[in-house]
């Protein structure tokens, strides 16, 4: 088993480097297919005060820049798939409403796995991949690269977040190729009362047990959160295990829960060290 089709967000020409060397990676491992997808944002009109008039110069000048981004993006989308000598295709759209659109949606649902780049804090920009609506909207997974990564780094050590929801099942299954590759895979539970009906460590052993007959063999580990939070239990233990790859379903909770209050899945793509496969 092996990803076949990968499709690359490219949303700025800042993370478009690092996005495109990664999946470049990994179409060789996988002898994949790879798709640039990319949004030309119009942004909103300006407005004049008193009379709340379009500026037709603001909106040309934020056209253009949008246009110049595109361009700048599909030439080292090009420029990396040629000088590998890839099989690719290249996929734009002018969109209003950012990554959220219908085709882009459309576009992602082909594929067997998506990769995007965290967003840099420190540089706020309209054209940011919107991970929500791929999650949600495509039924695909996300692979998540952390904005401090600058290169490709090989994936040896896994841990899934493992909670016995659905959408930590269906992520699980969905990494069956890093999790087939990988030198070592831990399934790791965080022992809350919201973490399942049942207990972490049956649920687990379970999904071990499973993960085994396809020639997985993984570790099993339950953590109480000690007064933490689930999401510092699991950065912990990514940081004292060096790993790789985080394996993880992304909001259990509703929606809107998570947009009102946070969780464990918000906060770990805001403090990312390892790569995060995400899955709903």
């Amino acid at each position: 088993m092996s990803y076949k089709t990968i499709l690359v967000i490219l949303d700025t020409p800042d993370n478009a480097q690092v996005a495109v060397d990664f999946a470049s990676a990994l179409a060789k491992e996988h002898g994949a297919h790879i798709v640039g997808l990319h949004a030309e944002i119009v942004s909103t009109v300006p407005l004049v005060a008193p009379m709340e008039i379009p500026d037709p110069v603001a909106v040309q000048a934020l056209q253009d820049m949008a246009h110049s981004q595109a361009v700048e993006v599909e030439r080292l989308f090009r420029a990396k798939m040629e000088r590998e000598g890839l099989d690719y295709d290249w996929r734009s759209f002018i969109s209003t409403v950012g990554y959220g659109s219908e085709p882009l949606i459309e576009s992602a649902r082909s594929a067997d796995l998506l990769v995007a780049v965290q967003p840099d804090p420190s540089r706020s920009s309209d054209a940011n991949v919107d991970v929500e609506s791929f999650l949600f909207e495509s039924g695909r997974p996300v692979l998540m690269i952390p904005y401090i990564f600058t290169q490709p780094k090989p994936i040896r050590r896994v841990l899934i977040a493992w909670n016995g929801s659905k959408e930590a099942a269906r992520a699980t299954f969905d990494a069956m190729p890093f999790l087939k590759a990988a030198d070592t895979v831990e399934i790791f539970s965080v022992d809350t009362s919201q973490s399942s009906k049942h207990a972490p460590t049956e649920t687990s052993a379970e999904i071990g047990a499973t993960l085994a007959r396809h020639g997985v063999r993984a570790t099993l580990t339950t953590e109480s959160c000690g007064g933490k939070t689930p999401s510092q239990v699991i950065e912990n233990r990514l940081a004292d295990n060096s790993i790789d790859l985080l394996v993880m379903g992304a909001y259990t909770h509703s929606w809107l829960w998570q947009l009102i209050f946070g969780g464990t899945t918000r906060t770990l793509l805001q403090s990312m060290t390892a790569m995060t496969l995400l899955a709903r």
